[in-house]
């Protein structure tokens, strides 16, 4: 069996970041920049007013001075002559500042007088005026490659003129369960079988992490069945398996695939749940091999095939782990490291966990009521309620 952090490394380390397609900045959100987006543009593109009022030089305007209106500036609708001295130009919020003003003057500190406008309260040079490039300049990279667009993103990009982005082709993941015992919810179980439920959860994550989830279906415990995995995961980016992953009569993955070219890279983790877990290639593919207990199979997606699709879209996992002091004890640890469903509060201020009571590989009911998973290392000793722990975030 190796580590945790070993497994990790050897499996990141199999893959590099797949090629860039461009898209449309209102279908980039969630994807992955392949390259830098500099702006187009300056913005704002002209100096701008802030504030509804009146554009004049601030030599001319003092208290109680009269100017004469000589246009307006509406947003859109610059004025296009120059302001000069004893004039000033109405102008509202988004207006260009026309040639020659430097200020502005709001409209309640004016009164209008036929045509022109009498001053209440002296300007200050540059008051209310945006300055051209305030936000950014032509040039200036908005968002840098490696980001994972956000609707904040999608916005900045569109003021700096950009239609369309790089970002990173979603990776092809193919995925199918094994066991002749499963069969999909709503269809008649077998005599003794159960209900396949990880590949659901699985597909969802592997959306969710930016990748595309191919579903292979079920496939029953034959190893003409396993084998037709690796032609149905022709084009793939990484083929997972569910189950078959021990060492029964049943078990088929390394056996029925070694035929069709799976060389492996190591089999078994010191981690609990999941310590069946496979990693190789399918010819030119990596292949992980997940284990079959549904909770096994997603905490270790969490912690394997998480950081393997980061690699792909050539970004960092974002798992989050945190500090949290128990609620309860828990009893030393054994040579596994160990990873328990625990809920999480915030008490003043502070993080508290709660492992639940049984860890049953199992569980789904804990594992969806969980908020995270407490690390605990192999041979750690017994830790009492108050203890700060590490806890690995779900969500």
């Amino acid at each position: 069996m190796i580590a945790v952090d070993e497994a990790v490394a050897r499996i990141v380390a199999a893959f590099s970041p797949v090629g860039a397609e461009r898209v449309a900045i209102g279908e980039a959100v969630g994807r992955v920049l392949a390259q830098d987006v500099p702006a187009k543009a300056d913005q704002p593109p002209d100096a701008a007013s802030s504030m509804d009022g009146y554009a004049l030089r601030a030599a001319d305007a003092i208290a109680g001075a009269a100017l004469r209106v000589i246009g307006a500036a509406p947003a859109g609708h610059p004025f296009a002559g120059a302001v000069g001295t004893g004039e000033a130009v109405r102008i509202f919020t988004g207006g260009a500042v026309p040639r020659g003003a430097d200020s502005i003057v709001i409209q309640e500190d004016t009164r209008a007088q036929g045509d022109c406008v009498v001053i209440n309260a002296a300007a200050v040079p540059g008051r209310h005026v945006r300055p051209a490039g305030l936000d950014f300049k032509a040039g200036d990279v908005l968002v840098a490659a490696g980001k994972r667009l956000t609707a904040r993103d999608l916005s900045l990009i569109a003021a700096g003129d950009v239609a369309q982005v790089a970002v990173r082709k979603k990776p092809r993941v193919a995925f199918a369960a094994t066991g002749d015992e499963l069969s999909r919810p709503g269809e008649p179980r077998k005599p003794g079988g159960i209900v396949a439920s990880s590949g659901y959860a699985l597909a969802a994550m592997i959306a969710a992490w930016g990748a595309e989830a191919v579903d292979l279906g079920i496939l029953p415990d034959t190893a003409d069945a396993v084998a037709g995995i690796a032609d149905k995961a022709a084009g793939a980016d990484i083929v997972v398996t569910l189950g078959g992953a021990s060492v029964g009569d049943h078990d088929l993955v390394q056996s029925a695939l070694g035929p069709r070219g799976f060389a492996l890279d190591f089999w078994k983790i010191a981690m609990r749940p999941g310590k069946p877990l496979i990693f190789g290639r399918l010819g030119k593919t990596p292949l992980l091999g997940l284990p079959g207990n549904p909770v096994s199979t997603l905490v270790c997606a969490t912690l394997f095939l998480k950081p393997a699709l980061a690699a792909l879209l050539g970004t960092r996992d974002a798992s989050a782990i945190v500090a949290a002091r128990l609620l309860s004890g828990l009893k030393e640890n054994d040579a596994r490291q160990d990873y328990l469903r625990a809920r999480l509060e915030l008490r003043d201020g502070e993080r508290f966990a709660e492992a639940f009571a049984v860890q049953d590989s199992s569980m789904l009911s804990t594992f969806a009521q969980a908020d995270g998973l407490i690390v605990r290392a192999p041979r750690a000793p017994a830790a009492n309620a108050g203890e700060t722990v590490n806890v690995l975030l779900l969500d």
